[in-house]
């Protein structure tokens, strides 16, 4: 059955950048949003660095749980409703955040910044563009990983060009009026028409033939190594940053070269990835990670290539992590696959900024990255397993 939508949906370019104009805010304002604030918060509230890690990591525990219910609706309507609820979830969140003077109000706003963000985030949106273009979608994956990429890029330096004027708190209401008045209008243009509906799939499990089931699993465990290894590092690469004797301003501009290094990797993959199959795109990703870490790690004497190197091999795993299982399982079931991938993906992510603060506040920053670099050393093996598997269904 065709996994199209009617003609009135505009060119899957437009679409794509509407969706990745989205993802600069819907990042920003959630996965990066401690990145920047979490010194201010500690000191206007007293409250630890852990506890809202794990304020956080509850957050992305929600995100986790909601996954596979995103991408069987979306599987079954498509993802414009889905998607602005999203968006309406995390503004929701935003100034529930802004007006928190008691952990448990805060605690709360992350919960509800946590069912956003498994409703509008790279997997809802990848889910989306599946079931509008089908096994055409990965050039517009790549052109939302595009857009997306600039998110650090954008909102790090403008929560640090707000901070004196209005504050943390009148950034969070900043980014929640973006998401109300920018990011839903978006969604809802952009994904407007009627999907034509796919064969339902099972609630609790993707309906794999036997032979897909290695694939799948081993896909799962590249996913959660990835995530956890990445999301230490984006979310507390100020703070490993500053422990090399850098200052915030020159740790903020390092971590502006994160966008413009996914985005310049996601170019090339979107004009030569379709070349080969996505297997070798999601391999080079690993590879990259792997070894941008292992230079911060050695005391590579220009951080800066380090940053670019792991943020690179991150911009093409964004692309890959849509596009493989796209190709491997197909436009019919990928919105209910993508949704339940997310979860363990999502577990990660919640486990990351409690993980990592409590690796830097007893191992230390260096113990920590040379930690990070030895599982994602793992993860270069087991990815290469992955390609392996998939070369033997060719």
């Amino acid at each position: 059955m065709s996994s199209a939508i009617s003609a009135t949906t505009a060119r899957p370019w437009v679409v794509a950048s509407a969706l990745g104009a989205t993802q600069i805010f819907a990042f920003g304002s959630s996965y990066y949003l401690l990145g920047v604030l979490g010194a201010p918060i500690n000191a206007d509230t007293g409250w630890s660095l852990t506890f809202m890690s794990g304020a956080q990591s509850a957050g992305m525990l929600i995100a986790g749980l909601v996954s596979p219910w995103v991408g069987r609706t979306i599987g079954r309507n498509g993802g414009r409703g889905v998607m602005a609820i999203g968006f309406l979830m995390l503004a929701l969140g935003l100034l529930l955040l802004s007006i928190s003077n008691h952990k448990a109000t805060f605690l709360t706003g992350w919960l509800l910044l946590g069912a956003g963000m498994g409703g509008c985030l790279y997997d809802a949106a990848f889910a989306s563009l599946g079931r509008l273009y089908g096994a055409a979608a990965r050039s517009a994956i790549a052109t939302v990983t595009l857009w997306g990429g600039f998110a650090s890029t954008i909102c790090w330096p403008l929560s640090a060009a707000l901070l004196p004027e209005i504050g943390w708190r009148g950034i969070c209401i900043t980014y929640a009026l973006i998401s109300l008045l920018f990011c839903i209008p978006l969604v809802l243009w952009g994904l407007r028409g009627n999907v034509i509906p796919v064969p339902a799939v099972s609630k609790n499990e993707p309906a794999l033939e036997p032979s897909d089931r290695p694939i799948y699993y081993l896909l799962m465990a590249t996913f959660v190594v990835i995530a956890l290894s990445m999301s230490v590092i984006y979310i507390h690469l100020i703070e490993l940053l500053q422990s090399r004797g850098l200052g915030l301003a020159a740790a903020v501009a390092l971590g502006a070269l994160i966008g413009p290094s996914q985005v310049a990797a996601r170019s090339l993959d979107l004009f030569f990835g379709s070349r080969h199959h996505p297997v070798w795109s999601f391999l080079i990703a690993q590879f990259g990670c792997a070894l941008g870490l292992a230079l911060f790690a050695m005391g590579f004497q220009y951080l800066s290539v380090a940053i670019i190197i792991f943020s690179a091999g991150n911009g093409i795993y964004s692309i890959a992590r849509g596009s493989l299982p796209l190709t491997l399982f197909g436009p019919e079931k990928f919105a209910t696959i993508i949704g339940l991938l997310a979860r363990p993906g999502y577990i990660a992510y919640a486990l990351a900024p409690s993980v990592g603060a409590l690796m830097i506040e007893t191992a230390g920053a260096q113990r920590t990255v040379e930690i990070l670099t030895l599982a994602m050393t793992v993860n270069v093996a087991l990815s290469m397993w992955l390609a392996v598997l998939v070369r033997r269904r060719l």
